[in-house]
């Protein structure tokens, strides 16, 4: 094809830039620093501006065949956050029956969710049905659509991290209770449940990790090279 013949999208092509020690610095700090923050946020509400300015950092995630499946539903109002609230203590109470008995203190002592002290909840949805039941890069593999949202919530939790704005992901309560809550159709798929607010403080190390509920496994042993259980040979870092 001819210089002058080229398709349109072609003159959207340009170098790929490259980041400075600074700018790489910044990405990794906001990756490292990143916390699922519980109990440390503030009452200072957080303007429309700056919550729009995540939300537009995690429209920008990437989605397989750009199918953008998602939407937000800001949660502001405390009776709706009560009734969430109220969802989650159901949660709970039906997870410590599954908890070893000798972790249930342990249980009851961590700090799971924020609903009501933070301003802001959002809650991540996926529109399984946006483009059809398939599309590009989703017809051999239908849960795109869900990791993609999945990306989008990583896309705004660092966003959120990098405005000093501390977020923690809400999951043991029943999807049901919270879809009929929110007035979420059935055919939209509710992907997460996030507390949203500023911080003053924020745990050095995760706070699972902290209370020594968890530990981080080490990266050496996550790595294959090639094939499933090939271990690689190279350390990591």
């Amino acid at each position: 094809m001819s210089k002058d013949k080229r398709p349109d999208w072609e003159a959207s092509l340009g170098p790929a830039g490259t980041f400075s020690q600074a700018e790489r610095d910044a990405v990794y700090r906001a990756i490292y620093e990143r916390r699922d923050v519980r109990d440390e946020f503030l009452d200072a509400e957080v303007p429309r501006e700056t919550v729009m300015r995540i939300l537009d950092a995690a429209h920008h995630a990437p989605s397989v065949g750009f199918m953008q499946p998602w939407n937000f539903i800001l949660v502001r109002d405390r009776a709706v956050r009560e009734n969430v609230a109220a969802a989650f203590a159901q949660g709970v109470r039906a997870e410590e029956q599954v908890i070893a008995p000798e972790r249930r203190e342990l249980y009851r002592d961590l700090k799971l969710q924020g609903i009501l002290k933070a301003p802001l909840n959002i809650c991540v949805t996926c529109d399984r049905a946006r483009h059809g039941t398939t599309g590009l890069g989703r017809s051999l593999q239908p849960n795109t659509d869900l990791l993609s949202t999945a990306c989008a919530v990583q896309n705004l939790w660092l966003a959120a991290r990098v405005e000093g704005i501390g977020v923690g992901w809400v999951s043991i309560m029943r999807e049901a209770e919270l879809r009929a809550i929110l007035g979420i159709p059935e055919e939209i798929a509710v992907v997460a449940y996030l507390c949203v607010g500023y911080i003053e403080r924020a745990y050095s190390r995760p706070e699972l990790e902290a209370k020594r509920w968890a530990r981080r496994l080490a990266l050496d042993d996550l790595v294959f090279d090639d094939r499933w259980g090939a271990r690689s040979t190279s350390p990591t870092l």
